[in-house]
């Protein structure tokens, strides 16, 4: 909270901000957070649904601008609001042109907003979902390492394609288990938090080429602008943190970082 603020960066190499809800912003009109985040070279948004009273808005968001994509998908805290109605109406949007993945979708035991047995049969749903129509994963998994896995495990085999462990803040059980099978991790402002160092050994342990940056916006603000709301164009902080703690020159990152991105969420797309 004390660290001094200072310009954002504004690297020669395009970012793609893999998870932000652009819905959810309130500190100041969405058309000047775009502006903004085009200004510090973000070449594409991924904003994520997470409920079914958002699934639309995404899809209307989406619409907004030619470099904003969108996903649809039930986050585990709506889970026992997940109905056959909400499954239909993901399936029918889902393979949009604008909309670039399942998610956000998963387990959470931390808030416990949703019966467990539920979640797991509405994450079991969803990446069924993800099956049925190639598409990637978005998903949430906090202190819920062993069923992630587990759930995950039997889909190996009919998930044809991976997608992102998003906001990882797990241990390294489920790190080394979703790398041995493709899937990327995904990290952002927390990375920079004093107290994160077990993230920071999952960023150090993690292959650059499954590593995807992302703010999760309008939570977990990353240093030096920790305590206001968070945005995409924060995103360059996180670049900068990764570049750090691995060791790496931040070009590297960046390029690595968003060739991630486009194999992960636009590249192998299916015709529709």
């Amino acid at each position: 909270m004390g660290s001094k603020r200072r310009e954002i960066p504004v690297f020669e190499h395009p970012i793609i901000e893999t998870h932000c809800h652009l819905d959810y912003l309130k500190e100041r009109p969405l058309e000047e957070t775009l502006a903004e985040a085009r200004r510090v070279n973000i070449e594409r948004i991924i904003t994520i649904a997470v409920a079914p009273e958002n699934l639309a808005r995404v899809r209307e968001l989406s619409q907004m601008a030619p470099f904003v994509y969108g996903t649809q998908g039930i986050h585990p805290h709506d889970a026992e609001s997940y109905t056959d109605g909400v499954e239909t109406e993901i399936r029918s949007h889902v393979g949009g042109e604008k909309m670039v993945a399942v998610g956000e979708i998963g387990l959470d035991y931390f808030y416990d907003n949703a019966d467990r047995e539920i979640q797991r049969e509405v994450f079991r749903r969803q990446l069924q979902i993800a099956c049925d129509t190639d598409r990637p994963v978005v998903i949430h998994s906090r202190d819920a390492d062993e069923d992630t896995i587990a759930i995950l495990g039997e889909f190996e085999d009919t998930l044809k394609r991976r997608g992102v462990i998003h906001s990882f803040t797990s241990g390294p059980g489920l790190a080394r288990y979703a790398i041995s099978q493709g899937w990327c991790l995904g990290f952002n402002g927390i990375s920079t938090f004093n107290k994160a160092e077990n993230v920071r050994d999952i960023i150090r342990m993690t292959p650059i080429d499954q590593l995807l940056l992302e703010t999760d916006s309008p939570f977990l603000t990353p240093v030096p602008y920790r305590g206001k709301e968070n945005a995409p164009f924060y995103i360059p902080f996180v670049a900068e943190k990764i570049a750090d703690v691995k060791e790496l020159a931040i070009e590297e990152v960046l390029q690595a970082t968003y060739r991630n991105s486009l194999r992960t969420f636009f590249e192998s797309r299916p015709s529709m």
